[in-house]
């Protein structure tokens, strides 16, 4: 039952900042942290965020959500990962749209990007698909023992799909090598390619930062 909770959750917040992406309206306020106790769960989330690459993003992007994560590394990586799923979902949304655009060009020259975008589309649709998982997997987590068989294999299948996650992002970007440099597609979607895997590496970093800790 927890779990199922957990699952609906996932969905109910990445709706949310989907839903805040498209509207263009902040997601987090992080310089209006929460009172008292929260004052050391923003300090927490700090220096959780110190141990990835891109450290102020990662604060700025969570540090609004220190009332649910409080001092849980758990909790930090399920919200990291949830962030990550719902820009790689809207991202993902955006390529299909362009994919479709450029379907209905009335030659292959009018829109050379055409092989690139469905390719890209193919990958960050299982992008999403292992953010997911992955965000399924630290909802079980939490219930495991530490150090338990169970918590050991949820552990690797999040590590293993939220790295799979980011080399599906990077496969997008390498599809358009072939594409030439004036393509106006190219450059809007390797900009936002690169914004989203900094989200996908820092939550990859905090899931990995779990170990650590327990």
């Amino acid at each position: 039952m927890a779990r199922k909770i957990c699952l609906l959750f996932v969905l109910f917040f990445s709706f949310t900042v989907l839903h805040a992406l498209a509207a263009r309206i902040p997601v987090v306020q992080a310089s209006q942290p929460q009172a008292s106790f929260g004052e050391n769960s923003t300090e927490f989330i700090r220096a959780r965020c110190g141990a990835t690459r891109y450290p102020s993003l990662c604060y700025r992007s969570l540090a609004g959500y220190s009332f649910a994560v409080q001092q849980s590394p758990i909790q930090l990586a399920r919200f990291a990962t949830n962030l990550t799923l719902a820009r790689v979902a809207s991202l993902s949304a955006h390529v299909t749209s362009l994919r479709r655009a450029c379907g209905t060009a009335k030659s292959a020259s009018a829109c050379p990007e055409a092989g690139a975008l469905r390719d890209c589309a193919d990958s960050l649709g299982d992008a999403v698909d292992l953010a997911r998982r992955t965000a399924g997997e630290l909802c079980g987590l939490e219930a495991e023992a530490a150090g338990s068989a169970a918590a050991v294999w949820r552990m690797s299948n999040a590590q293993t799909w939220m790295s799979a996650a980011l080399t599906n992002e990077d496969t997008c970007v390498d599809g358009f090598e072939e594409v030439g440099p004036e393509s106006r597609a190219k450059a809007d979607v390797c900009r936002r390619v690169w914004l989203v895997k900094q989200y996908t590496s820092n939550a990859l970093a905090l899931v990995n930062g779990i170990v650590a800790s327990r």
